[in-house]
């Protein structure tokens, strides 16, 4: 019964009735009604996964991303794998729980729309830098929020390696019946505990931990976690190939966990092969016209942060501007310009 309802009965029903935008919580409901009354006393399946799972997969845009939980969800875990942090932290004679977002000033606005989407989180601004941070210190509110997305739906990268030392470390601070020492005791033994060799999220297991093609890719990596990804990790830029001529290029990196990068090929079909780059990280990139333009179709009316804003200026200037090098370099140059006032370091 694997993807029993993504290709065929789900499908069906969710092309049939969202495209009406403002009918989309009552389309929701209708659709939740019809498929648990045909395939949960069959199946036992969960539909509300099954859908947040379909429709991740097929149909985002920013309406869907605010108003269903589930997929906003699966967004936010694609954000925390790139720009995100689970700290154990031993400060002020006690241990303390961090569950940390990151980001420049210049995208204050997407920290903003984490919090308002949790209903949980502080917001600070570094002194004297243009970097701001969305943080999540209480308990209560880690075991009650942040623990249940990220045990609902796997972080795709390595931190799914701290994720799990972080949600050990609460239940130790959270247990009643053991003494200080005890839970000073526990955790250093957490904190003591390296990152294997090599390491590949528990997630990727239902693919045998390699990617070979766009349907293994989907088994994976849904659309909302890969918008959520890009928001945090995404460069959309010119480029100039060589005296008088400026193209459009696109990038991704990740510093460990190369079976992400390889599966964002897939699903973005990008032709290029995933490279790992003396700095010390992976990338995949690429200046293709047929990929630029499906990556254009992929992230149309999706994002969220100011990464949207450089993606309508990036995705406008191809469609209107592609060859042109004099319009290109002037678009470059006011980007370069938007983005410095920030110190945003993602120019090309």
């Amino acid at each position: 019964m694997e993807n029993i309802c993504l290709d065929n009965l789900i499908n069906q029903v969710i092309h049939q009735r969202l495209y009406i935008g403002p009918l989309i919580s009552y389309q929701f409901s209708y659709i939740y009604m019809v498929l648990s009354l045909m395939l949960e006393p069959v199946t036992g399946l969960n539909v509300k996964t099954l859908m947040a799972r379909c429709i991740s997969t097929t149909y985002i845009n920013k309406t869907i991303l605010s108003e269903n939980k589930g997929i906003f969800n699966q967004w936010l875990v694609g954000f925390t794998d790139g720009d995100g942090s689970f700290s154990v932290i031993f400060q002020n004679n006690k241990w303390s729980l961090v569950y940390k977002l990151g980001q420049s000033t210049y995208n204050l606005r997407i920290l903003q729309y984490i919090q308002t989407n949790l209903g949980h989180g502080k917001i600070t601004i570094e002194k004297g830098e243009k970097m701001a941070s969305l943080v999540i210190r209480d308990l209560k509110t880690i075991n009650n929020v942040i623990i249940p997305i990220f045990d609902t739906i796997p972080l795709l990268t390595s931190k799914y390696f701290y994720f799990l030392n972080f949600k050990k470390a609460a239940k130790i601070l959270s247990d009643k019946n053991l003494s200080r020492i005890e839970k000073e005791n526990l955790i250093w033994k957490l904190k003591n505990t390296l990152l294997p060799l090599n390491y590949v999220s528990p997630a990727w297991s239902v693919v045998n931990n390699q990617v070979l093609n766009h349907e293994m890719a989907d088994k994976v990596m849904t659309k909302a976690w890969l918008i959520g990804y890009t928001e945090a990790e995404g460069s959309f830029y010119l480029v100039k190939k060589d005296t008088n001529r400026l193209v459009h290029g696109f990038e991704m990196t990740q510093k460990l966990d190369e079976i992400v990068l390889i599966s964002i090929k897939y699903l973005l079909h990008i032709a290029t092969k995933v490279q790992y780059k003396k700095a010390g990280f992976y990338s995949i990139s690429t200046t293709n016209s047929r990929a630029i333009e499906n990556i254009i179709e992929y992230y149309k009316n999706t994002m969220k942060g100011m990464k949207s804003l450089e993606y309508r200026i990036w995705s406008r200037s191809y469609i209107k501007y592609k060859g042109n090098y004099l319009a290109l370099d002037k678009i470059r140059t006011n980007i370069r310009i938007m983005r410095k006032q920030y110190k945003s370091f993602n120019i090309e």
